[in-house]
């Protein structure tokens, strides 16, 4: 006889956490916006708005999973909207009789606000769009009405105003998520994913698209975790008095990532190389830093730990320090090889750099207990960076849309051109925020077309038959959790706009009802061909998933190199760490299903975190040096440095073997120089600035000499090859 298997309570209890942390929490969104519009329609039927559309797009438009992006999300509508307000109200003022200049210069404002949206990518970008869309939706009804143009302006805010309310409140109310435990977990799992990273690699294990993989990743969840900030200071005080300190905990993995990147492409370069005696001299301090890791790896480090871990850290370097001077010299009495030494000794600051970066990162961590602590003064900033061409493409392609569109809405008058004009601002907007507009716009379309479709039925055959507000909500309920649905996952999220809003605009029962079939679908239809107009454009008006783009991003990329050489140090290296991997991020994504380009662009990131870091230091080490007459401006080994940076420019700016050679020359000089400067320091890289400096010119050489890197091929033959692909 068979005995039935029982899951244990245990058993059950994983299986529910594992749901609740999957599926559970869509289900949860979809439950918190149904509830919000619930709460929201209710008002706007009570309060006997003009639109209630206008509040529940609002709504759905607001509604994040975390509370945090809510409220960000609110208040830079809120900013949007009143910018949108004012410009409209300005442009009505001044253009209020004559309709062709009124709407020529609403799609000049509309293209430099989906210009803004391209350029930020952020909460920013969304208050731009917001600024565009308000301006289009109040400043288009004024061209048939401009005398009742500033009561529908403040109607709008009015709705805009509750939806937000609505939205904001519910979010953080019922069930909350918030957006700052989500960056914590965040924070503490990428920290437990680079300490296995580290330990791998200095074991040997890492092969190269591994590394890549894996630096990707790094470089978004640095521009994710720095969204995510912005958003928690909304929704929790004790993340805003702790928002310096959290900037900072960001830019200095960013530091160590890098840190650990030079050390792990040095070791490659001797391997290559068969540097096998300065590998073996190396071997005692590798392990010692591997020590230094196993208690941190596989382990989610919570601040209360940091401490602990800090404190062990700060001892553990000083018996690192001690090994790498032993194995230095055992190194010089076997080998008094200069070439090798100088190999060894770049190989070993750098992992004893790699090990303060991490005990600063600890202390950074551990920090965050106390509410006040003097590492919160902390001023440099994350530097998004975006492709200023693409931009400014996405504000012209908006503003020839909507000039097309509103000429022939002039030319034919068009009952339903006001809605065209107005559905062409909102979309160009919403998919200039996307990585691929064109496939973006293609989902609004068809959940634009479905949601027509089904509103259409209940217009003409369910609104007429029933009565109230609960029957009201009972039937569409379904409708909005279906879009709730699709508007959740990411790869749906396109056909949950087109079905939500395009829902709430046409099909949703204002107090005064009016059963106009007519009016329906040529509504209706202009909102489609609207939504197909912007998703033509954007696939076939230079969109941004083609070679051009990905030239602009790796020139943008090679620029970050200048930006080390010429910028201020004061924030130098927040701004060069987070913007050369905004670039990536963007470039990455843009590049999706083209491996070829985006291993291509990974390799230049590569390249300019290696050469521009330690630019970045040899400048910073220069700043700091004593005044003493061998450290002076005059002395031939800085003129030497000055002339190497400006080989670094060229090689940079123009990437060529004449300018890789230049470069290549300019170093050796330099090194031969601060070789020939007497020094009257020990010859340890912590007490010589000589020393660091050596080590730094060191590793640019070994960079541009590294047969792997970008520097020694023709980038062109890649982009020309990937171009091809695409086109075939």
């Amino acid at each position: 006889m068979e005995t039935a298997t029982v899951a244990s309570p245990s058993a059950f209890r994983r299986a529910l956490i594992e749901w609740w942390q999957s599926e559970g929490v869509l289900w949860v969104f979809v439950f918190k916006a149904l509830l919000s519009v619930f709460v929201a329609l209710w008002l706007a039927y009570r309060l006997e708005l003009p639109q209630p559309s206008t509040v529940i797009a609002t709504v759905f438009i607001v509604l994040q999973r975390q509370s945090g992006d809510v409220l960000a999300k609110s208040f830079y509508r809120i900013i949007g909207t009143m910018v949108g307000l004012t410009v409209t109200v300005t442009l009505i003022a001044l253009f209020n009789q004559e309709r062709v200049l009124f709407l020529l210069f609403l799609s000049v404002w509309l293209g430099f606000c989906v210009a803004g949206s391209a350029r930020f990518r952020d909460f920013r970008g969304y208050a731009c769009v917001l600024a565009g869309y308000t301006a289009v939706m109040i400043g288009v009804p004024a061209t048939l009405q401009p005398d009742n143009a500033f009561m529908n302006a403040l109607w709008r805010v009015i709705e805009i105003v509750v939806g937000i309310l609505c939205a904001g409140l519910v979010s953080g109310l019922i069930l909350p998520l918030t957006s700052s435990s989500n960056m914590r977990a965040t924070q503490y799992n990428r920290f437990r994913d680079f300490i296995g990273f580290a330990m791998d690699g200095l074991n040997g294990k890492l092969d190269l698209t591994q590394v890549e993989q894996i630096n990707a990743r790094f470089a978004a969840l640095a521009v994710g975790l720095e969204n995510l900030r912005s958003a928690s200071a909304f929704e929790d005080p004790r993340i805003r008095l702790r928002q310096g300190r959290l900037a900072r905990l960001n830019n200095e993995f960013m530091v160590l990532s890098t840190r650990f990147h030079a050390l792990h492409r040095l070791l490659q370069r001797l391997q290559d190389d068969n540097e096998e005696d300065v590998l073996e001299a190396l071997q005692p301090c590798l392990d010692e830093a591997v020590l230094i890791l196993e208690p941190l790896r596989g382990h989610l480090l919570v601040d209360a730990e940091a401490a602990q871990q800090a404190e062990r850290l700060d001892s553990s370097k000083q018996e690192l320090m001690q090994r790498i001077r032993l194995a230095r010299q055992q190194l010089a009495i076997k080998l008094p090889d200069e070439a090798q030494s100088l190999d060894f000794d770049t190989a070993a600051e750098l992992l004893f750099r790699f090990a303060d970066d991490l005990h600063g990162y600890l202390l950074t961590q551990a920090s965050l207990i106390s509410t006040h602590h003097e590492r919160e003064q902390w001023k440099d900033n994350f530097t998004p960076r975006s492709n200023g061409l693409a931009a400014v493409i996405s504000g012209m392609r908006c503003a020839l849309l909507v000039l097309l569109i509103s000429s022939f809405w002039i030319a034919t008058a068009w009952s339903s051109g006001s809605t065209a004009v107005l559905t062409v601002g909102l979309v160009s907007g919403l998919i200039s925020m996307t990585s691929r507009p064109g496939p973006f716009a293609t989902q609004i379309l068809i959940g634009a077309f479905g949601s027509g479709a089904v509103g259409f039925f209940l217009y003409f055959w369910v609104y007429p038959v029933i009565d109230g507000f609960a029957i009201l909500f009972c039937v569409l309920g379904p409708v909005l959790a279906f879009g709730a649905f699709l508007l959740v996952r990411p790869v749906t999220a396109g056909y949950g706009v087109g079905w939500l809003v395009w829902f709430c605009i046409l099909s949703l029962p204002v107090d005064l009802t009016q059963y106009d079939p007519s009016h329906f679908l040529n509504e209706w239809i202009a909102s489609l061909i609207a939504i197909g107009a912007a998703a033509v454009a954007a696939s076939f008006i230079l969109p941004p998933n083609r070679p051009w783009l990905w030239r602009g991003l790796e020139q943008d990329l090679r620029m970050r190199l200048v930006f080390a050489v010429t910028a201020k140090l004061k924030g130098l290296v927040a701004g060069f760490e987070s913007s050369t991997r905004d670039l990536l991020n963007q470039a990455y994504i843009q590049a999706a299903g083209h491996p070829d380009m985006q291993r291509h662009l990974m390799h230049w990131m590569f390249a300019v975190l290696e050469v521009g870091h330690a630019v970045i230091e040899l400048r910073q080490e220069q700043a700091a040096l004593p005044r003493e007459p061998w450290y002076a401006k005059s002395m031939e080994w800085r003129a030497c440095v000055r002339i190497m940076e400006q080989a670094l420019v060229d090689l940079f700016m123009q990437v060529d073997e004449d300018n890789r050679q230049r470069a290549l020359i300019a170093v050796e000089q330099a090194i031969e120089a601060v070789r020939n400067t007497p020094e009257p320091r020990p010859p340890q890289f912590d007490t010589s600035p000589l020393r660091r400096v050596l080590s730094h010119l060191h590793f640019i050489r070994t960079s541009l000499l590294d047969p792997h890197s970008p520097l020694a091929k023709t980038s062109s033959v890649v982009i020309e090859s990937a171009s091809l692909a695409t086109a075939t």
